[in-house]
């Protein structure tokens, strides 16, 4: 069996895209410099948010994620944040290739929400390999990549960030269900609100959340 080892050298977020898109830079390597005819390889990418400290503001605002900080100790648990496959090409001992990770600002996404918490700093990730290789020098062989290869690597938030400016600059994003989507929109149209955020802002006032 040829042995694989994995790693990440690098994350940017793709200027081009039509939506949010990360790009990982990865580095695969197979011992004993075998010939690597293919390789489908899959990957599963998780937040391990227990990674990194937090300040006061990023502790409120994580406060519906992960409940109180006195509670961290067995709430701060890992998050699911991707899935994502790539065709790697044929090499003989290492290559390097990236993998493309649609991404959402839906907050409805526990790691959507986890990512716009954060002020500074880099985000710990995980992630977990699996696939199949087809490998040989001559004819070819099919070999799994094993379940246990993962690797760690640690995104800047501000790699987020720019990835989130690119195409919502300055904005949030919420779903709502048609009903209320249908009563938002007939609140609107009663007042004459111009915009959707005079339509929030106006509930807000409503609430007493807000001061007029």
């Amino acid at each position: 069996m040829t042995e694989f080892s994995f790693a990440c050298t690098d994350v940017r977020a793709d200027a081009y895209a039509a939506g949010p898109t990360l790009v990982f830079r990865l580095r695969i390597t197979a011992t004993g410099g075998t010939r690597v005819h293919a390789m489908a390889l899959r990957c599963q990418i998780r937040v391990e948010p227990a990674r990194r400290g937090y300040d006061d503001h990023e502790a409120a605002a994580l406060g519906d994620l992960f409940g109180e900080r006195s509670r961290w100790g067995s709430s701060l648990n890992p998050v699911q944040f991707a899935q994502a496959s790539v065709m790697v090409p044929g090499f003989t001992g290492e290559i390097e290739t990236d993998l493309v990770v649609p991404c959402t600002y839906d907050t409805d996404i526990a790691a959507s929400r986890y990512f716009r918490a954060l002020s500074d700093g880099d985000i710990p990730l995980l992630l977990l390999f699996s696939g199949t290789a087809f490998t040989g020098a001559g004819g070819f062989h099919v070999e799994p990549v094993p379940w246990d290869k993962e690797v760690s690597h640690r995104m800047p938030v501000k790699v987020w960030r720019e990835m989130i400016d690119q195409h919502f600059p300055g904005c949030g994003w919420i779903r709502l269900p048609g009903d209320a989507m249908d009563a938002l929109l007939a609140y609107r149209s009663r007042r004459a609100l111009p915009s959707w955020e005079a339509t929030v802002e106006s509930l807000l006032e409503a609430a007493g959340e807000r001061t007029p």
